[in-house]
């Protein structure tokens, strides 16, 4: 794994812009003291999610919350599971209804993947009463378009933020702010440091404005690319960051992950060796990741085709296509047809290379075990990321304190629902065992 040479735990001097919360927010930011190490808010939306899920809510492919209506529109299999992927989804909406949700984005600073400075964006969602329980900390899945990133649209996850919690949700580098960048892709420490750095500045900056949520510690959640960032996050809170902040440890109460790429070498592996990639939109963005994000003295062009390399920038770097759309455009699953000979040929040295940076950045190959409590979710049948992560995974964390939930579950973004569902009822669980606790 890459040394780290620093930790970027700065901000920008806050500035608020003028902006009417409604008659249900009772928080006034307006005399917020400046401080270096605060977020920077740029803009404010109060959203009433009586009125319905807001256009501009996601689901992992792209496609708006708001026009999937049944089963046909899931992609991947979809064997036994008990419950349809409808009533996934009224379950998750039953408590959403009569919400009223403020949307903070704004901008902090953080380090880039040559551990210099800069200044990324995203989002905090949190209850309009601006009373909270804890901060849940969250990493996005895969995302193509820029319209896609939290600071942008209201994350999926957001819905969580009916539960009484705050959210929050970083953009990565690459969307938002930093959208003309390349995203590095998988790239697990720079991220995991990025997300924890907008956490750092938006817990200044809330207490600077007076606001605490009612407990100290915080949870950790990720869905997909965002479940295998969460434990990188996890590792760098438990391994790093808390080494320096020793007089003011992060303290996390739970993890939870889900369909999460914990080995990214053995998931390309077996797009190479398969020769199938069910996920086209993975060949490119690993590649790219990979060189990028690693600073590899490597050229994408002797690896992946050279139709693919052309449609590069226009289809992946733009950020104008959600994922869906540019696994349409790649239009082939065979992976030999977007990768050149060299590409397939997992004893050249180019993708020796790649493979030493892939090993570098999956969260198995590090030498730790998770400390918090930990909940994996995986779906058998996930045609995104093969379920091989979730089986490493829980070799490598032999003996953690991990609760592994493994089945026939379908597709992955049904699973996606079916992961926030479990969450929501899990924190309902921790809600009233706390209630327990606190009566006897």
């Amino acid at each position: 794994m890459k040394q780290f040479t620093r930790i970027a735990l700065i901000g920008l001097s806050l500035v608020l812009t003028s902006c009417q919360w409604g008659e249900y927010y009772y928080v006034d930011f307006d005399n917020v003291p400046t401080d270096e190490t605060m977020f920077k808010v740029t803009s404010k939306r109060y959203t009433d999610l009586s009125s319905g899920i807001p256009n501009d809510c996601y689901l992992p492919d792209g496609m708006p919350l708001s026009d999937w209506h049944d089963e046909s529109s899931m992609n991947g299999p979809h064997k036994a599971s008990g419950t349809t992927s409808a009533g996934f989804f009224q379950a998750l909406l039953d408590k959403v209804n009569g919400t009223k949700v403020v949307e903070i984005a704004g901008t902090y600073e953080s380090v880039d993947t040559q551990y210099g400075e800069i200044t990324l964006s995203g989002k905090v969602l949190m209850p309009a009463s601006g009373k909270f329980d804890r901060y849940i900390l969250v990493s996005h899945y895969t995302i193509g378009s820029d319209r896609e990133a939290p600071s942008n649209a209201f994350p999926l996850e957001g819905l969580l933020c009916s539960m009484g919690y705050a959210l929050i949700c970083p953009d990565y580098i690459g969307y938002g702010i930093t959208r003309d960048k390349i995203h590095p892709y998988l790239v697990m420490d720079i991220t995991a440091m990025n997300v924890v750095d907008m956490y750092l500045s938006v817990k200044n900056y809330f207490e600077a404005a007076g606001i605490r949520p009612k407990y100290d510690d915080i949870y950790l959640l990720g869905y997909s690319q965002g479940g295998a960032t969460t434990m990188a996050v996890e590792y760098m809170i438990e391994s790093l960051y808390n080494w320096v902040l020793d007089d003011d440890p992060i303290k996390i109460r739970r993890v939870f992950a889900g369909g999460g790429p914990y080995d990214v070498q053995a998931t390309y592996n077996r797009f190479v060796t398969t020769d199938v990639a069910d996920y086209p939109i993975a060949v490119p963005l690993v590649l790219q990741g990979m060189i990028e994000g690693n600073n590899l003295d490597l050229d994408v062009e002797t690896i992946m085709q050279p139709w693919l390399c052309e449609k590069l920038d226009e289809w992946v770097n733009s950020k104008q296509y959600t994922t869906g759309q540019v696994n349409e455009l790649i239009g082939t699953k065979v992976t030999h047809r977007m990768l050149t000979e060299t590409g397939m040929d997992v004893k050249s040295k180019d993708v020796s290379e790649l493979y030493k940076a892939m090993v570098q950045n999956s969260i198995v190959s590090y030498a730790w075990i998770p400390q918090a409590p930990v909940y994996i979710l995986h779906s058998m049948d996930d045609e995104t990321v093969t379920y091989l992560n979730a089986t490493n995974a829980k070799q490598k964390w032999a003996g953690a304190n991990i609760q592994y939930n493994f089945g026939h579950y379908g597709g992955h973004i049904k699973t996606c629902l079916r992961f926030l569902l479990t969450v929501k009822t899990l924190l309902e669980q921790e809600r009233e065992d706390e209630k327990k606790e606190y009566l006897n």
